[in-house]
C-alpha cells in the first residue's frame, strides 16, 4: 500500500500542514510519497525529502506550476493517483480547492477534514461545526482525503533522506492563472502554525482598540493575532485573521479569546487548543463553556493589567 501526499509550498519552503498530513499517512500505514509541483522548486523538494517517514519525493517542475491552481494540479495528481491507495491533501484553502476536483476525476468520494484514522479504510471527521464526529468507511479503490492539521501531531521536518525523482509535468490547462498575490508581512508567527494566539471579537469595539489592546499582549508572549468572524465582518482586521469554521482552524498551546462571545462557528476553529483563556464581561457567554480559565469583567481594564503582569 502506497500513499501520495500533495505538498503545499512556495517553491522554497513547505507550508504548514504538510508534516501533519504525513503524520496522518503514517497512521494509515504504507510507503509514503510526496508530490511537489512547482517552478524552480528544488529547494522545496529537498525540504520534503528531509521530512521524517517520507520514502520518495516526486517533482513536477514547470512554469505553470509556479502558483499551482486546481485546474493544473488536479490532472497531474490524477495521472499518477492509480499507483496509490490514498491521496492526501492538507485541509487548507488550496487543498480544499484541488481535492474535490481530483476525487471527481477519479470518480470516488472525498473524505473531508479527517482528524483520526481508525483503519486504512475508516476515518473520523467532524460534522455540525465540530459538535459531533462521524466515523466514515470508504470502499473506493483510491481514498482522496483532506487532513485537518489540528488532528495530528506533526512529524519531524528534518532527519529524513527520501529519494527525489523527477516526473513529467502535465500541460498547462489554460483555464486559470494567478494574476497577483498580496501577502501580509508580519514579524509575528503565522496563525495556523502559532503556539500562542490572542484573538479579539466584537467586544473590542473597533479596529483601533483591537490594535491598541491586543498587539502589546501578543508581542509580550510571542503570539499570533486572530479574530472572530464578527470582528472581521466589522472591518476591525483583515480576513486572514479569522479563526473559525469559515476561517482558519487552529490548535495552539495557548488561545486567549478577548471580547469573543463564542459562537459555534468560532468554537469549531479553536476548541482543540490545549489551554483556552476567555475574557468577557458576560458571565453567560458560551466561550466560558470551553475555556480552561475565564475572566469576567471589562476587557479594557483586564487586558492592560494582564499585559503589564507578564
Amino acid at each position: 500500500m502506497s500513499i501520495l501526499v500533495i505538498a503545499e509550498h512556495d517553491n522554497n519552503a513547505i507550508k504548514p500542514g504538510l508534516t501533519n498530513a504525513v503524520a496522518c499517512a503514517q497512521k494509515i500505514g504504507g510507503d509514503i510519497h510526496v508530490l511537489v509541483a512547482g517552478s524552480n522548486c528544488a529547494t522545496a523538494a529537498s525540504a520534503c525529502a528531509a521530512i521524517s517517514g517520507v520514502s520518495k519525493v516526486l517533482v513536477a517542475d514547470a512554469p505553470h506550476f509556479a502558483s499551482p491552481v486546481a485546474e493544473n494540479l488536479a490532472p497531474l495528481v490524477v495521472g499518477i493517483a492509480k499507483q496509490y491507495s490514498h491521496v492526501l491533501f492538507a485541509a487548507s484553502a488550496s487543498g480544499k480547492n484541488t481535492a474535490p476536483r481530483v476525487a471527481a476525476l477519479l470518480d470516488v468520494a472525498q473524505l473531508s477534514d479527517v482528524i483520526a484514522v481508525e483503519s486504512p479504510d475508516t476515518f473520523v471527521r467532524p460534522i455540525y461545526a465540530g459538535n459531533a464526529f462521524a466515523t466514515v468507511q470508504s470502499l473506493d479503490p483510491i481514498k482522496v482525503i483532506t487532513v485537518r492539521a489540528t488532528g495530528f501531531d506533526a512529524v519531524a521536518a528534518t532527519g529524513g533522506s527520501a529519494a527525489v525523482e523527477s516526473i513529467a509535468a502535465t500541460a498547462d490547462s489554460g483555464l486559470s492563472r494567478v494574476a497577483r498575490q498580496e501577502l501580509t508581512k508580519s514579524d509575528r508567527p503565522e496563525l495556523v502554525a502559532a503556539k500562542r494566539i490572542v484573538s479579539g471579537g466584537r467586544g473590542m469595539g473597533d479596529g483601533d482598540k483591537y490594535r491598541q489592546f491586543l498587539e502589546p499582549l501578543a508581542d509580550k508572549i510571542g503570539a499570533a493575532l486572530g479574530a472572530s468572524r464578527a470582528a472581521v465582518d466589522a472591518g476591525f482586521v483583515p480576513n486572514d485573521y479569522q479563526v473559525g469554521q469559515t476561517g482558519k482552524v487552529v490548535a495552539p498551546e495557548l488561545y486567549i479569546a478577548v471580547g469573543i462571545s463564542g459562537a459555534i462557528q468560532h468554537l469549531a476553529g479553536m476548541k482543540d487548543s490545549k489551554v483556552i483563556v476567555a475574557i468577557n464581561k458576560d458571565p453567560e457567554a458560551p466561550i466560558f463553556q470551553v475555556a480552561d480559565y475565564g475572566l469576567v469583567g471589562d476587557l479594557f481594564q483586564i487586558v492592560p493589567e494582564l499585559t503589564a503582569a507578564i
